[in-house]
């Protein structure tokens, strides 16, 4: 049953992936790229990363991502005056991704791979939150006070060219 559910991650991840690249409507590439990071993060959950597996839900999917979708939705496209690519780049990146393709697969299955009995992997989060909050207090904190100054700067920044701006439309 894990094998299967394994392999469904990893097939919803590729499929989702290749939909991504081959779109050519970029709100249809962006929700496919939702497919593809949930993929992911079911991966790394299969594997006994939960705290990589829920970093990449909130972080990738819930800021990146979502960010990227609101910008693209709220981006006008204007008329579609891209011109056709022909196939004189097509051709030799597929060829060239096929014979990359063959020879990872081939030292993948030509491998003597050695297998060790692995015993089931052990919850990371308390560990992490354990060590952030004892033994790495001050990087933990002096992260945050640098992002937090970060922001404030930015806010600055903009605020300062909002008034320049309109200074010099009042002008």
């Amino acid at each position: 049953m894990g094998d299967m559910v394994f392999y469904l991650f990893a097939a919803t991840t590729v499929l989702s992936g290749f939909f991504v690249v081959f779109s050519k409507n970029i709100v249809h590439a962006g929700f496919s790229l939702l497919f593809t990071l949930f993929g992911v993060a079911g991966l790394f959950a299969m594997l006994g990363a939960d705290f990589l597996a829920v970093t990449q839900t909130m972080v990738y999917i819930g800021g990146v991502l979502i960010l990227v979708l609101f910008v693209v939705m709220m981006t006008r496209i204007p008329g579609q005056d891209i011109p056709k690519r022909s196939f004189d780049r097509k051709i030799p990146a597929g060829v060239f991704s096929v014979l990359i393709f063959a020879l990872v697969f081939k030292v993948i299955n030509g491998t003597e791979w050695n297998v060790l009995p692995v015993d089931a992997p052990e919850a990371t989060i308390s560990m992490i939150g354990q060590k952030l909050l004892t033994d790495f207090i001050f990087p933990f904190e002096y992260a945050s006070i640098v992002l937090l100054l970060a922001m404030i700067g930015a806010a600055i920044l903009i605020r300062e060219r909002k008034i320049d701006d309109e200074e010099e439309v009042q002008s």
